[in-house]
């Protein structure tokens, strides 16, 4: 341990502690800009610089280890001085219009500019106005609020192994960009959103639509369906001032029809839907010499990463929609006839934890009748936060609502569809049912659990052990697609999600998602698992009824042309 004091208050931390971590393990706070708990250090922004006994120049906390009977004032006139000098420099250069900033009341730059006092800015603003990239469906990329604090490319760089942007230029003329200033659709950009999930600004975000299910709903002639994916009913209530974790499924149920949706549906039910038609190609797989390892395709983000870094291996994913896009395809087809309406005037809206789904909707793939698009429009949990916002709603005092039917009837196996390895364990729930005639003897598979970068575990079927991998991040699923590609694979299944932590750390999630904040949320997840009378999708009476009246068998004719598809490279030169 190492003692130091800290504005005067003596302290004992660990060795190799940074200043910064040392003052916030005592409560004493030190503003950043560049900083968050996930990524390397930057000490680019300098906000953090704190006045250290003996060294001349200032320090930045972030970056600096405290020393045994090292002396730290974070507030001295000196550094209130400099800090206020460099978050006044930052603003010059920065689009200073926050009333039109998504992030307006929710960004860090805005946040510290108001902490630090400063209503008027002495320096002249010389802001050249660049130009916006819009050119894609998921992301906007808006470089006149860029502060090149360097989170977007430490995560795409380190933590998605994509490095899409870069830091071009020098001083004054420094941007951080895709190569040679292209747009984001020009480069291998999976559109998974992490950029924009931890930028501490307006730079990157999500393609707002929340304007255009304004319209819709609004709209007399138009039928509003919206489905919920399993991982924002443990993360939209702390956008919305509950505790991290919370479980609002039927709050969210009751505020969605507040908004005016006609039918609110649950996504789980295509999960568990998933669940039956992947299980039954990985059989189909296993027992005809198929092509093996066979790996997931619920990630659009994944799937943008084999399509354009990966194209020989696209035989190994399965064919099965997401669950997104199975509920698109069932809600123009089977249901429309149920409530006897055209697919034209039908509208369905999903509220998903990211941003590729955006992308993934727009796929031309995506359209059951080859005219209209199975999903119309996705909406993020973020986006959502903002439509209930403008309602006024009061989300915690909202009663309980049940989710409509026939998509409202789901296990505790979809419902973990938002954690990493959820998939798998669903996935082998029902597989080793199917195939074993009995149940696991234990049906929770805590070796596929957790936050580790990449878990295995091996399972006996029909008499043969078969080996399993979940990995999430893009870093942590370049391991396992390396092995595919080369042909040295052990394993049989594989569950690749894109985000770090699944779904429940997708990037239109709220802001500020961090470890501790997804850890909260995959607790949620498996309490929700437990709390359900059916944990199999196999045994989802709604999942036998729409097999039953409408797709008849799994893999079957109709379910392949509703609940299938298939991916092309898309390698980018």
């Amino acid at each position: 341990m190492i003692q130091l004091k800290i504005n005067n208050i003596e302290l004992s931390v660990p060795e190799k502690t940074t200043i910064l971590n040392a003052a916030r393990m005592n409560n004493i706070n030190i503003p950043t800009l560049c900083y968050y708990p996930d990524l390397g250090l930057q000490s680019d922004c300098r906000i953090c610089v704190v006045e250290i006994d003996g060294q001349k120049g200032l320090a930045t906390s972030c970056s600096t280890k405290v020393r045994e009977g090292m002396v730290v004032k974070t507030n001295s006139p000196r550094v209130l001085n400099a800090r206020k000098t460099i978050t006044e420099l930052i603003l010059s250069n920065h689009d200073a219009n926050c009333t039109a900033c998504p992030k307006n009341l929710k960004c860090e730059l805005q946040s510290l500019a108001n902490k630090l006092g400063i209503d008027q800015n002495r320096f002249e603003p010389v802001l050249r106005v660049k130009p916006i990239d819009t050119s894609n469906p998921s992301l906007i990329r808006n470089p006149n609020r860029c502060i090149k604090c360097g989170r977007c490319i430490d995560v795409c760089k380190n933590v998605q192994g994509m490095n899409v942007l870069e830091l071009m230029g020098r001083g004054h003329d420094a941007e951080i960009t895709p190569a040679y200033g292209r747009f984001l659709s020009d480069e291998s950009c999976t559109y998974c959103g992490q950029c924009a999930s931890v930028c501490p600004v307006g730079a990157i975000i999500e393609n707002d639509e929340t304007d255009r299910v304004w319209k819709q709903l609004h709209d007399k002639d138009k039928t509003t369906i919206v489905q919920v994916a399993p991982a924002v009913r443990v993360s939209l209530g702390e956008a919305l001032g509950l505790p991290i974790g919370s479980i609002v499924t039927g709050k969210l149920v009751t505020a969605l029809k507040l908004l005016g949706f006609h039918y609110v549906f649950d996504t789980d039910f295509t999960a568990d839907l998933t669940i039956i038609e992947e299980g039954h190609e990985l059989l189909h797989r296993v027992t005809n010499n198929g092509v093996l390892p066979m790996i997931t395709s619920c990630c659009p983000g994944w799937i943008n990463y084999a399509e354009q870094r990966y194209p020989s291996i696209l035989s190994h994913i399965s064919t099965c929609k997401s669950p997104q896009q199975m509920f698109g395809a069932l809600a123009k087809t089977y249901f429309t006839k149920i409530i006897q309406k055209e697919p034209k005037d039908v509208i369905v809206v999903s509220i998903m934890p990211c941003t590729a789904k955006k992308y993934e909707a727009k796929r031309d793939e995506m359209k059951s009748d080859g005219i209209h698009q199975d999903v119309d429009i996705v909406l993020t949990t973020r986006e959502l936060s903002k439509m209930l916002d403008q309602m006024g709603v009061d989300f915690a005092k909202l009663d309980e609502t049940p989710f409509d039917n026939p998509f409202g009837i789901t296990t505790g196996a979809a419902a973990i569809f938002g954690a990493t390895g959820g998939v798998m364990e669903a996935a082998l729930r029902t597989v080793y049912e199917v195939v074993n005639h009995q149940p696991l003897e234990s049906i929770e598979l805590t070796e596929v659990r957790g936050l580790d970068g990449i878990k295995e575990t091996s399972v006996e079927l029909g008499g043969n052990v078969y080996r399993f991998a979940v990995a999430h991040s893009l870093s942590n699923a370049k391991t396992l697609v390396d092995q595919v590609s080369n042909g040295t694979s052990p394993y049989t299944f594989i569950e690749i999600m894109c985000c770090p932590g699944g779904c429940i750390g997708g990037g239109g999630q709220p802001y500020g998602t961090i470890q501790k904040t997804r850890r909260d949320r995959i607790e949620a997840t498996y309490l929700l698992d437990q709390s359900m009378p059916l944990r199999k999708s196999h045994e989802s009476p709604a999942v036998k009824e729409i097999y039953r009246a409408f797709l008849g068998e799994p893999l079957g004719e109709l379910s392949h042309k509703l609940l299938h598809t298939h991916y092309h490279s898309r390698q980018h030169t």
